[in-house]
């Protein structure tokens, strides 16, 4: 057993001895070879002032060489390393462009009477508005005083088979021939079935131009919607109490694939005034993250292209899915409805609990609905003058049958128009791209070292190799096993060795 490990451990040490061998003898040159290599690689490279260091004779003017391409090469190296400082940035800048067009699309707008309800349907309901209120909550921040929760608790359960829905769509404000007066759009007419119901916070509304439609366009600014309201205030009302003491039309300008949202950008027009709205359409395109906010992945489920206000929407959705069990008429989805004691007892404090911790947020790319990477939006000028003159006050009370008294305090007038046929496109975009980026790096490398990619290939070629030998002769000079320190049972004779050599 002793003899056999004596063989094996003569056999491994023989081994070894041949791969030493085997290093000396091919791949590692003696200093004179590797003197020359250095000499050479000097001589031919193309980093420019290296040969210059090592070629001169004056040692002042080595020396002198050999600071300025250090001085030079730091440079390269500071100029390179603040580029790429700046490229980790995420710079972007802003593109502003105005295309014109011979016809561009018009966009939609909805319209709503700022007097909710049926004034005969809730003389003996005054609570109809704080239940509306409660289920707009989705829609708008809307807190309720203490002095009407316990009116609105008996309210409901009284009347737990009550549908807001059902009674505002039939109790609310309706669009036909005696409150829409005149339409015409770009000199043809238009009527009430043109314009498409739908719930916000102000009721019943109804969208021109709605998403259902094939696109509408018009070919000559000055000319667009033309629209004559009756607001019928003996017929509708509001609650004051509330905050809802106008009496006119508000509306808002919006894509035609987008939902509306008064929200603050709602447009007030009230009654015995001509409103004038000057629309122009703006384009913008936000670079994705790191550059910009957006996150082109991200679909919604019930809305063809993806908003803010859509994102929003779905969120509160499945939040208050989770947590009632249904879905409120108002948002989008396919639940179960939510009745009106659930509105009460658990929609309205989700909504609450949703808007104070947080859950649906919207704006930078880390929130749940973060800025689309395309929106179209409508800017509007709007100018107001008094409802006609008295020949048209005269008019209006002979063809209406109504007194002018009567005109002055429920006509409206818009019209909704270009101010010219154009869009501006608001662009954000890199400042500094992969290409543009390597583009400064070779420049500083080219202008500061004179060198190229090949000249970045020829020295990491050279730094290889003397890695290889470096590597090759640390290897050689490692710690020899104590036993091949015996020269009488382990040290090769010269005439061993050199057999030895040529079997390798």
């Amino acid at each position: 057993m002793d003899q056999l490990r004596r063989f094996i451990q003569w056999d491994a040490k023989g081994i070894l001895e041949k791969i030493r061998l085997c290093l000396i003898k091919k791949l590692l040159p003696d200093w004179e070879d590797r003197r020359k290599y250095h000499e050479e690689f000097a001589s031919s490279t193309s980093f420019h002032g290296v040969h210059n260091i090592v070629h001169r004779q004056s040692r002042a003017r080595r020396a002198l060489w050999l600071l300025v391409v250090a001085g030079c090469l730091a440079t390269a190296a500071w100029q390179i390393c603040s580029r790429f400082s700046y490229y980790l940035s995420w710079p972007t800048t802003t593109a502003v462009v105005v295309q014109y067009t011979e016809k561009v699309k018009f966009p939609a707008v909805t319209f709503c009477n700022l007097n909710r309800f049926q004034a005969h349907a809730v003389s003996k309901l005054k609570v109809i508005f704080l239940i509306w209120n409660t289920v707009s909550a989705i829609l708008q921040n809307f807190a309720m005083e203490d002095k009407y929760s316990q009116e609105l608790n008996d309210f409901l359960l009284g009347n737990q088979n009550f549908s807001i829905k059902d009674f505002t769509r039939q109790n609310g404000f309706y669009l036909n021939s005696s409150t829409l007066l005149e339409c015409d759009f770009f000199g043809k007419p238009c009527y009430p079935q043109d314009f498409e119901h739908v719930f916000t916070e102000y009721g019943n509304c109804f969208t021109f131009n709605h998403n259902d439609l094939s696109a509408r366009r018009v070919s000559l600014s000055g000319r667009g919607l033309h629209l004559l309201f009756d607001v019928q205030q003996e017929k509708f009302t509001d609650e004051p109490t509330l905050g809802y003491t106008d009496a006119g039309i508000t509306f808002v300008v919006h894509s035609p694939q987008e939902l509306p949202r008064f929200d603050g950008l709602g447009l007030l027009t009230p009654v015995g005034t001509h409103a004038q709205v000057a629309i122009r359409q703006l384009k913008s395109i936000i670079q994705e993250y790191p550059w910009g906010e957006c996150k082109p992945d991200i679909k919604l489920q019930y809305h063809k292209i993806y908003s803010t206000n859509g994102c929003l929407l779905e969120c509160k959705a499945r939040y208050i899915q989770d947590w009632c069990g249904c879905l409120p008429f108002i948002l989008p989805g396919n639940g179960t409805e939510c009745d009106l004691l659930k509105f009460y007892k658990c929609v309205y404090p989700a909504v609450y609990n949703i808007e104070i911790k947080g859950l649906c947020t919207v704006g930078t790319h880390n929130s749940t609905c973060p800025a689309p990477c395309e929106e179209t939006d409508y800017p509007t000028t709007v100018t107001y003058s008094n409802f006609g003159g008295e020949k048209a006050i005269k008019y209006f009370s002979t063809k209406l049958k109504k007194s002018p008294e009567y005109i002055r305090q429920n006509l409206v007038r818009i019209e909704i128009k270009y101010h010219d046929l154009s869009y501006k496109i608001t662009q954000q975009q890199k400042a500094l791209t992969i290409s543009e980026l390597l583009a400064d790096v070779g420049g500083q490398l080219g202008l500061f070292c004179g060198a190229s990619m090949i000249t970045i290939i020829e020295l990491l070629e050279y730094v290889f190799t003397n890695f290889c030998w470096m590597c090759i002769f640390l290897l050689l000079k490692a710690p020899e096993m104590p036993q091949w320190n015996n020269p009488s049972q382990n040290q090769p004779t010269q005439k061993g060795k050199k057999r030895r050599i040529q079997e390798c």
